[in-house]
């Protein structure tokens, strides 16, 4: 068996050889042994609907209240079993555009909403009603602290049904909040 630091035509003396390679190698060691990131405390607030169908306000609202519920719903559930992300609780929020499911049209004030809940991010989503068959359905996350947008994704849903929202909004979070490797 040959020597591991052996270096074989070099010009380079093998001890210094040896002492470069092993020097690479700890400092390689020091990185894989390093403590992953805590996870990011994340405040998802329910998910909105706006409507810019030609029979907004029209509709069934007790139906689609019940189709966004889920939407929420599938979004926490995969956030939470991530491990990338800690929950913070938002059902106690008493702020008036919280309560009236109209976060989206705020300017960002979830992001002072999540920071008093103790979380260090907001999340927001949004189904955007087209026609009775078009949505589209996006997420926007921002930083609790700045209120700076850190994320933002969307998925269209064609000739979809409003019952497939909590599918847009898993897709969503599993291809592009979770596929993500930049944890802001």
């Amino acid at each position: 068996m040959k020597p591991l630091c052996r270096t074989h035509q070099s010009r380079v003396p093998s001890s210094l050889a040896c002492a470069l390679m092993l020097g690479a190698l700890a400092s390689l060691a020091g990185v894989a042994g390093a403590e992953p990131a805590p996870p990011i405390k994340l405040a998802v607030f329910d998910f909105e609907l706006e409507d810019f169908s030609a029979g907004a306000g029209l509709g069934d609202s007790a139906r689609d209240s019940g189709y966004l519920a889920q939407a929420t719903s599938e979004a926490r559930r995969l956030v939470a079993q991530s491990g990338r992300y800690t929950l913070v609780e938002t059902a106690s929020v008493d702020a008036g555009a919280a309560k009236e499911h109209a976060l989206r049209k705020c300017d960002g004030c979830e992001a002072a909403i999540a920071g008093k809940l103790g979380a260090d991010q907001s999340l927001v989503g949004i189904v955007h009603r087209v026609s009775r068959t078009e949505y589209w359905i996006r997420y926007q996350i921002r930083d609790a602290r700045t209120g700076d947008p850190v994320a933002s994704a969307r998925t269209e849903l064609r000739l979809g049904a409003d019952y497939s929202w909590d599918r847009g909004a898993r897709w969503l979070i599993e291809k592009r909040l979770l596929a993500s490797r930049d944890r802001s």
